[in-house]
């Protein structure tokens, strides 16, 4: 049985999950660190960026969250689109990559 998310809830469940695990730069591994410096640099004025593995470890699989006022006005496909261009040489070593986008209220 599969479960049905509105965005919303998607975007709070995403948010509460990453957050659980990423309130501590200390806490991320080293490819999740990696990950967020990368998008800190591509996306200056975000106000919050946050990755999780999600593999287990292995880091061949990651969750990205990314709000920024730089995606104001763009389709989430287009938001999805930037996130994994800033990610392009990152992604050669992924198995897969979750985005979650979102523009500032």
């Amino acid at each position: 049985m599969f479960r049905i998310f509105r965005l919303t809830q998607l975007t709070t469940l995403c948010r509460s999950t990453l957050r659980h695990r990423c309130t501590e730069a200390s806490t991320l591994t080293e490819g999740e660190q990696k990950i967020v410096n990368v998008l800190k640099e591509k996306f200056p004025k975000a106000s919050d960026i946050q990755a999780l593995d999600i593999s287990g470890g292995c880091g061949s699989m990651y969750k990205v969250y990314v709000e920024s006022a730089e995606f104001s006005g763009q389709r989430t496909l287009n938001q999805h689109r930037m996130v994994k261009e800033a990610l392009k040489e990152e992604i050669k070593d992924m198995h897969g990559l979750n985005v979650v986008t979102r523009v500032p209220s």
